[in-house]
C-alpha cells in the first residue's frame, strides 16, 4: 500500500485545513488507518485513528474535539479535519495505515500555524 498525504500548509491560530491521504495499491476498506504527527525535536504521537468499519475513533487528547478523522473507502481516502489550531499543532502530519499488523507510513505534510 502507497499513501501520499497532502493539504498542510501556513495558516493562522484559530483557522482550519482539510488533510487529505489517498491511498494506492489496495484498497484501504478493511483496515484501520490514522494520521500521527511530529514536531521539531519531539517523537512521533497519534493524532487520531479509526477502525476498518470507521465505528470505532481515538483521538489524542491535545486535539480532542478539534480534529475530526474520517474515511471514504470509495475513494481510498482518509481524511483529517482540524478546526481551531492552535501553534502547537504545527508539526509534519502523516498517515498510516494497519495492514495485518504491519504499519505503512505516508511521507508526511506539514502545517505550520502561525501565532
Amino acid at each position: 500500500v502507497q499513501l501520499q498525504a497532502y493539504g498542510g500548509g501556513l495558516v493562522q491560530a484559530g483557522g482550519s485545513l482539510r488533510l487529505s491521504c489517498a491511498a494506492s495499491g489496495d484498497s484501504i476498506s478493511g483496515y484501520a488507518m490514522g494520521w500521527f504527527r511530529q514536531a521539531p525535536g519531539k517523537e512521533r504521537e497519534l493524532v487520531a485513528a479509526m477502525s476498518w468499519s470507521g465505528g470505532y475513533t481515538t483521538y489524542g487528547i491535545p486535539v480532542k474535539g478539534r480534529f475530526t478523522i474520517s474515511r471514504d473507502n470509495a475513494k481510498n481516502t482518509v481524511y483529517l479535519q482540524i478546526s481551531s489550531l492552535k501553534p502547537e499543532d504545527t508539526a509534519v502530519y502523516y498517515c498510516m495505515v494497519l495492514v495485518n499488523l504491519e504499519a505503512y507510513w505516508g511521507q508526511g505534510t506539514l502545517v505550520t500555524v502561525s501565532s
